[in-house]
């Protein structure tokens, strides 16, 4: 069916980000023909500039996308996590500036996966590659729409689905609505749904370095006076940047010369991987939590950022959608078998009890974290530092956490367990 075409099916995405390209990929699986509607091309081409932007892909997230069929294309393009250092960063003027600091937890993807090629903690990958790779999937499913660029108007619901009228005029026919666009989404907004949050007076500077000595698979998290300071690995001696910083540094750094960001990135970076320098442009995003009074509606899912929206220093905004894609694509593909309206809002009810509690918890726990070790206050820096290494003494602890951020708690859905919805 062309764009053309007037859309009568299952299942209407307004959003086709990477969250809502995963979940088009998941409801094609579950038995449910789709669209996708997005304000921009859903195009396999490669983005010939890179934001700078990437993101870690959990254990359980990499399941899904080789339950889905696209692991293998993305793989040449990622990087195996194999430890994570998370620590109290050394503060800025010390003997040693920048670097990791005394008081450290350290997670071994070797306690929870064994063996030589056993399950990394996660992989990282540049967003416009698993874009490009999930664009391209999309493209090549018959029973998926793409409808793009294209602008959603409206919804407008019915007694058995649900309306969405586009800009232009052209109106599609569905079950449900599933919103992915974005944590101030449109579609919440028309459905009177809340959402509660602030902003952190943050920015998160992202850029892209490359270092002189191997990163051997180790992504970092220092917790810096300012916020936290992410080091994550990328193929060929690079690593992504997620730094954070009070809004007005933040738009310093961005418009600094190459020289000062230069000073400015050795402070915190340290020397531990050789000499480093940045590569491409830098970016700066807005940091703040945006949590939604409900995620659902009548006729209405909300995935992703337009249930929630989080600080990235846990690096799970991205796994949150596939979690997200993950439930709903199973709940309505088993909705669909039995008999059952997949719009009902006791169906996508069933959604929001499986994903509401997880991502309240997650929310609170990195808007907790954020708070607690973005400060230079002594004593806090002694404590917190004291918590981090009584945490890394204990096994069961360590492992716990690593389960957790690998989303491998509670009720797990079968496509984050590497299972195909259409297996018999």
């Amino acid at each position: 069916m062309s764009e053309q075409e007037f859309f009568s099916g299952d299942a209407i995405i307004v959003g086709g980000g990477l969250a809502g390209l995963t979940l088009a990929l998941a409801m094609d699986q579950a038995g449910l023909s789709v669209a996708v509607i997005d304000s921009l091309p859903i195009d396999a081409t490669l983005a010939p500039e890179f934001d700078g932007r990437a993101s870690a892909l959990a254990y359980t997230s990499w399941r899904l996308f080789e339950a889905l069929g696209i692991a293998d294309a993305l793989r040449p393009h990622t990087t195996r996590i194999e430890h994570i250092l998370v620590c109290d960063g050394r503060p800025y003027g010390g003997i040693k500036p920048g670097g990791p600091g005394p008081h450290s937890l350290h997670f071994d993807r070797r306690e929870i996966s064994e063996g030589p090629d056993g399950e990394p903690l996660g992989w990282m990958a540049e967003n416009r590659h698993t874009r490009a790779v999930l664009a391209d999937a999309v493209l090549q499913r018959p029973n998926i729409v793409s409808i793009a660029p294209a602008t959603a108007q409206r919804y407008e619901t019915r007694p058995d689905g649900i309306d969405v009228v586009l800009a232009d005029g052209r109106r599609l026919s569905g079950k449900v609505l599933m919103a992915c666009d974005g944590k101030f989404s449109r579609t919440r907004q028309q459905a009177g749904i809340r959402s509660v949050g602030w902003n952190y007076g943050q920015k998160g500077v992202v850029a892209t370095v490359q270092h002189a000595q191997p990163h051997n698979g180790v992504a970092y998290e220092y917790f810096l006076p300012s916020g936290p300071f992410a080091i994550l690995p990328l193929p060929d001696n690079r690593a992504s940047l997620v730094w954070t910083e009070p809004t007005a540094v933040a738009d310093s750094l961005i418009a600094a010369d190459a020289d000062t960001f230069q000073c400015e990135l050795e402070q915190r970076f340290g020397d531990f991987l050789g000499e480093v320098h940045p590569v491409g442009p830098r970016w700066a995003y807005p940091l703040g939590l945006r949590f939604s009074e409900s995620f659902c509606a009548e006729r209405i899912a909300f995935v992703g950022d337009a249930a929630r929206g989080i600080h990235p220093l846990a690096g799970q905004g991205f796994n949150l959608g596939i979690r997200d894609a993950a439930a709903l694509a199973e709940i309505c593909g088993e909705a669909k078998r039995v008999g059952l309206d997949i719009g009902a809002l006791t169906t996508l009810r069933r959604y929001e009890a499986w994903r509401k509690f997880d991502s309240a918890s997650l929310a609170a726990g990195t808007d907790i974290f954020n708070r607690l070790f973005s400060n230079d206050i002594e004593p806090l820096r002694q404590l917190r530092g004291l918590g981090l290494s009584i945490v890394n003494s204990i096994a069961p602890a360590r492992r716990f956490f690593m389960r957790q951020a690998g989303g491998e708690t509670g009720d797990v859905p079968k496509l984050l367990r590497g299972e195909r919805l259409d297996a018999a």
